[in-house]
């Protein structure tokens, strides 16, 4: 049967909350795109130069992980080169079977040569839009959002916001916080909170992979996330015993944080290829990575990608190493899949007909190839 569900698993319907466009790019459009600028790269072809991120990304170290990203941006400075990759990665997308994905990114980095913060993200949407008509061309159908993202360590988090919420009916559907966790927490500009709130704004923000119970804690009550990014280091405050309930799960005993995160079933975007580059959990392998766990204990947890490019990964592959590595079932990839959708950054009845539409008959078809 696990044969059986790799071999489907293309095929069935994906949702994706948590991916970076300047983490997803095709190692050939960098180096056209680095030729293009003058940028130099690490490797002279597509194939040593998409090695090249993987092995600098693998280094157990957030900061240095976060590095890789120099190259990429570097080469994400033009309106041209903005929407080629939005484009491409809507592509690339689409032909993974992801029907709905949030695509996230901070404007204020692609501003070096000139670009006003409004043009990069109208640059963006317009290749969002081009991949979208091009995938339902190739007959694959898909949604794009963005999130716009400030980052911690630049101090210009209330102008991000007010750019995102200016363009929340141009494509921009969230706000987010990312970059260096530890020693930028959400308390740095309170005020933007209260903001976002007043505006009815979507929020999610990176906490709990690089830093741990205090960011993931200012981000829920402070922040008002309705999605963490990441946020895996709640395992902090879950006591896992020896002993174990009657369906031979381990028992566990959640601390106050926990059981606020699970009550109010706050969206976990875990991404476990990602988290075991950057030892944002104890765990070395996937079969040991904390999202199996969390999910039987009925967190909210939406599988995600984080960078593609990076961590060399796509939907497929994450939940290929979750059936090989820690036994899923496609009950388990329904219910994260189920999980992401009914916690997308669009509003209920639309999230009703992605799911109605899309995900339910994909599962279905696919459940009926396996009998």
């Amino acid at each position: 049967m696990t044969h059986a569900l790799v071999d489907l698993i293309p095929d069935l319907p994906k949702v994706l909350l948590h991916d970076h466009l300047d983490g997803g790019l095709r190692p050939q459009t960098v180096l056209e795109l680095a030729d293009e600028v003058g940028h130099e790269v690490p490797a002279g072809d597509a194939d040593a130069l998409g090695a090249w991120f993987v092995e600098a990304a693998d280094s157990g170290s957030l900061v240095r992980y976060l590095e890789t990203f120099d190259h990429t941006i570097a080469v994400m400075q033009t309106p041209e080169a903005l929407a080629r990759v939005a484009r491409e990665a809507v592509l690339d997308l689409a032909a993974d079977g992801v029907v709905y994905a949030e695509q996230r990114w901070a404007p204020e980095q692609h501003v070096q040569r000139g670009l006003a913060l409004e043009a990069t993200v109208e640059a963006v949407q317009a290749g969002i839009d081009e991949g979208i008509r091009e995938a339902a061309a190739r007959g694959q159908t898909i949604r794009v959002g963005q999130l716009v993202t400030a980052m911690r360590h630049t101090d210009r988090w209330q102008e991000i916001a007010e750019l995102a919420v200016a363009y929340r009916d141009r494509g921009v559907v969230g706000f987010d916080i990312a970059g260096p966790e530890d020693g930028f927490p959400p308390s740095r500009h309170a005020g933007i909170w209260r903001f976002l709130a007043e505006q009815n704004f979507p929020v999610t923000v990176h906490a709990g992979e690089a830093a741990g119970l205090d960011s993931i804690a200012q981000a829920v009550h402070l922040g008002q996330a309705d999605r963490l990014g990441h946020g895996v280091r709640i395992v902090e405050d879950i006591t896992f015993h020896e002993s174990f309930d009657d369906d031979g799960e381990r028992l566990a005993e959640l601390g106050p944080l926990a059981h606020w995160v699970r009550d109010h079933q706050i969206t976990l975007e875990v991404c476990p290829v990602s988290n075991l580059q950057t030892a944002a959990t104890t765990a070395t392998t996937v079969a040991d990575h904390p999202i199996t766990r969390l999910k039987e204990l009925d967190f909210a947890v939406a599988l995600s990608t984080d960078n593609r490019l990076m961590s060399r990964t796509s939907m497929s592959h994450e939940m290929t190493r979750l059936v090989t590595e820690a036994g899923w079932t496609i009950d388990d990839l329904a219910d994260v899949t189920m999980t992401a959708a009914w916690s997308a950054f669009v509003h209920h009845d639309e999230r009703r007909e992605l799911v109605d539409e899309l995900i339910l008959p994909g599962y279905q078809k696919v459940e009926g190839a396996l009998r």
